[in-house]
């Protein structure tokens, strides 16, 4: 079987990349607003979805090259979903983080 060069690994690294760059951004944003709720924890907070989002961009640049040394060289395995098992693992930890915040900090409110 050989390798379709179509779009297709371009657009999904360009997806990845959109991942990232939101999260980075949300952090961001998280570093401005957060501190005033949370304190020091809402840094603390920030600087860990910049930092994830930063990873992020790393390890789906790494991904992207892995993927496409294999299809050009047509064996091997392709990347498994681990990213994809960390990202939804980031999302579920800040939307839990943002549920106790929204019900226990009457602030918040």
């Amino acid at each position: 079987m050989r390798y379709d060069p179509g779009l297709q690994p371009e657009r999904t690294a360009l997806s990845w990349n959109r991942t990232s760059l939101s999260m980075i951004v949300g952090g961001v944003a998280g570093l401005k607003l957060l501190p005033a709720f949370l304190g020091v924890a809402g840094i603390a907070l920030g600087i860990a979805a910049v930092g994830a989002g930063v990873g992020l961009g790393w390890a789906s640049h790494r991904r992207a090259a892995r993927s496409l040394r294999v299809l050009l060289a047509g064996r091997g395995p392709l990347p498994d979903g681990r990213l994809l098992l960390g990202v939804a693992a980031c999302v579920s930890l800040l939307a839990a983080v943002a549920a106790v915040a929204l019900f226990l900090l009457p602030e918040v409110r």
